[in-house]
Order: structure tokens, then C-alpha cells, then sequence
């Protein structure tokens, strides 16, 4: 074995660390839902590559600028987790990493038109910052989620050949959607973040309240998706609320970690219906 051979094998796993420091599954997810809507949205393909790409780049300098922020409190309550946390990668490579990332996001936002760049760039990127830089302590911690994901059909619907705001039935499922995907994700980390001193909204009013209020959103979301859009509702949609009704009686009055599942599922429930109602 050369040298050079044992300096090569970092790449993947300094890859595979990049990707984890920027919280890479609900980067990827949230990017996937904006694919998914410009698809359905009547975007030429390059534009539609854009507006992903563009989103993509944002939600990666959230991920990056959420780990850079809490290096020290993950350090001293040793976060095996997180790669910046337990030194399997430089500060140096993160913070280069968001540059690029925050570059590329700028220019792709711009290719996407001016519109919806700039919609992607403050309402659903900048809202992502502030969570980082302080909301998510505080009472309002639910309103970055609600912003960036009432905005994120805007982003769509902006880059369009109308290039208008997307309609009020579609940004409240977001919204909605968003809320409830805050409230969850948080349920998990309720006592470790308290210990640290972060008090956001499901902090302040208990898991119990927020697993109901979770419940509540996302039935929210999967009615407005159904519902909101003109005309009558095609079957197959309808059919779709007798499952969130059952998953959301179940994140109401189960145990364990089965209501956290089934609000999981109607969280996915409403990402499909929400892409399927671009009738």
C-alpha cells in the first residue's frame, strides 16, 4: 500500500460527513418535494433543474449553518452524531462547503428567475437561517417552518410561465405541513434540548400538547391539499383522508413510538397529495 493510496481513502467518508453535517435526509427530502412540484408545475426542464438545484444549495447552507452554530453546545454534550462535533471534520471544510453552497444558491436562484430566486433566497432559505441564529429558542420557533414551507409552492409557481404566487390553499397545506414536520422532529430531542437551553414551542407546551397539535396540522394539510384546489376532488384523493384519519387517531391515542410513526406517515401522506393537487 502507497501513501498516496492511504490519503485517498478519506474522500468518501469526508463526503459522506458533508453530507451528514448538513442534515442531508430532510435536505433531500425537502428538495425532492421542490422536484416534484416543479414537474407538476409546467416548468421547461432547465428551469425546473434550476429551481431544484436552487433549493438544494439553500437547504444545504441551512444544514452547514445549523451545525457550525451548535459546535460548541454539541461538543459539550458529546454529539458521537455529529461529524463536526466529534472532530471526523474540519470546521474549515464546513465552512467552505457553505460558501459554495451559498454561491451556488445565489446563481442557480437567479436562473430560476428573478421572482422566484427571490422568494427561495429570503422566504425559504433565510427563513431556514433564522431558525439557526436564534428562533428556534424562542416561542417562534414554529415560524421559520411555517414561512419557508407555506413559500416553498411560491418558488414553483413564481418561476412559471404566469410567474404567480401559488395559490392560498397550497401555502397553508405548506405551511401547515412545515409546522408539523417542526413539532415532530423535535419530539425525539425534547429533554436533551432542554438541558441545552433551547426553548421552542414544543419545549414550552410539552410533547403531549405537541403531538396533538402535530396531529392536528397535518390532518390540516391533507384536507387543504384534497380540497383546496377547483373542482371536485377526484376519488382516489378522497380515499386518501380514511388513512389520515386513522394515523392521526392513532398520533393521538396510541403509545410508544407509534404515534410518532404515524404522524410520520401522515406527514408523508401529505407531501404526495400536496404534489398530486397541481390539478
Amino acid at each position: 500500500m502507497t501513501a498516496g493510496e492511504v490519503r485517498a481513502r478519506p474522500g468518501p467518508s469526508t463526503a459522506l460527513a458533508l453530507l451528514t453535517a448538513a442534515h442531508g435526509g430532510p435536505a433531500l427530502a425537502v428538495t425532492a418535494v421542490a422536484g416534484l412540484l416543479a414537474l407538476r408545475g409546467g416548468l421547461r426542464p432547465a428551469q425546473a433543474a434550476a429551481v431544484t438545484a436552487a433549493v438544494l444549495a439553500g437547504q444545504l447552507t441551512i444544514g452547514w449553518g445549523n451545525d457550525l452554530r451548535d459546535l460548541a453546545r454539541d461538543r459539550a454534550a458529546g454529539r458521537a452524531d455529529k461529524p463536526l462535533a466529534a472532530e471526523d471534520l474540519p470546521t474549515g471544510a464546513v465552512v467552505r462547503a457553505l460558501a459554495v453552497a451559498a454561491l451556488a444558491c445565489l446563481v442557480l436562484s437567479a436562473l430560476a428567475g428573478p421572482r422566484a430566486g427571490l422568494v427561495n433566497i429570503v422566504l425559504v432559505t433565510g427563513a431556514g437561517h433564522a431558525y439557526n441564529l436564534g428562533l428556534k429558542a424562542t416561542g417562534w420557533s414554529w415560524a421559520p417552518y411555517a414561512c419557508a414551507f407555506g413559500a416553498l409552492p411560491s418558488v414553483i409557481t413564481l418561476a412559471g410561465p404566469a410567474q404567480t404566487w401559488a395559490a392560498p390553499w397550497a401555502t397553508g397545506a405548506g405551511a401547515a405541513l412545515g409546522v408539523g414536520a417542526h413539532l415532530l422532529n423535535t419530539l425525539p430531542d425534547l429533554v436533551d434540548d432542554e438541558r441545552a437551553g433551547v426553548r421552542g414551542l414544543p419545549h414550552r407546551i410539552g410533547e403531549r400538547p405537541s403531538r396533538a397539535l402535530a396531529a392536528a396540522l397535518l390532518a390540516a394539510a391533507s384536507l387543504l391539499a384534497v380540497l383546496g384546489p377547483a373542482g371536485s376532488p377526484p376519488a382516489w384523493a378522497l380515499a386518501a383522508l380514511l388513512p389520515v384519519a386513522a394515523l392521526t387517531v392513532l398520533t393521538l391515542a396510541a403509545h410508544g413510538r407509534t404515534p410518532f410513526r404515524a404522524a410520520v406517515a401522515v406527514a408523508l401522506l401529505d407531501v404526495a397529495l400536496l404534489v398530486a393537487a397541481g390539478r
